[in-house]
């Protein structure tokens, strides 16, 4: 069976933003709960592409299904953020996956107990645009107000969370900081 051009474009924009991303077939496959080969059929075209494997798949690549399957209009220059939610922390994806930096804007939900830190390869940039925000920095805890901005090397243990009230950021990190923010 053939593909239209809209199936191809999906296959390609799938296998192009999970090898951007850095992820292996095994690791999109943990993510998406789809079997590793699925996803190679799927991407190959050896696998027809349904509702059912392209939620999963967007899901665990933090895109739309719409962005999967958008024709070519003006999505070479703008962006239209997709939310994602986890838990207190929402997130809009603000450039392209395939660049080396990635910018997100957050949304952070006060929570009763100060988050664990996490330590990855990479480097940070943050931008408060509303609120304040927490940053556990090793054993070093500093309040960055809005309008503030910091930036720091994630091999320092950290996490970020909302001061009394919902904060907003802008994040920047580079292609490793990108990767462990992805996976999350």
């Amino acid at each position: 069976m053939a593909s239209t051009n809209v199936e191809t474009l999906a296959r390609m924009r799938l296998r192009s933003i999970r090898t951007t991303l850095g992820y292996s077939l095994d690791e999109i496959a943990d993510r998406s709960n789809l079997s590793a080969s699925t996803v190679s059929r799927i991407e190959t075209g050896k696998r027809a592409l349904s509702i059912d494997v392209l939620v999963p798949l967007a899901e665990a690549l933090q895109v739309s299904v719409d962005d999967l399957l958008r024709a070519a209009d003006d999505d070479d220059v703008v962006i239209r953020p997709t939310q994602h939610t986890n838990g207190a922390r929402t997130t809009w994806a603000l450039n392209r996956v395939d660049g080396r930096t990635m910018a997100m804007k957050m949304r952070l939900e006060p929570e009763r107990e100060i988050p664990a830190t996490r330590v990855h390869p990479g480097f940070d940039w943050f931008l408060v645009l509303e609120g304040r925000v927490l940053l556990q920095l090793g054993e070093r805890h500093i309040e960055v107000a809005q309008g503030e901005a910091a930036e720091f090397s994630t091999m320092t243990p950290h996490a970020i969370s909302a001061i009394n009230d919902p904060a907003e950021l802008v994040m920047v990190f580079d292609r490793e900081g990108q990767r462990a923010h992805l996976h999350r």
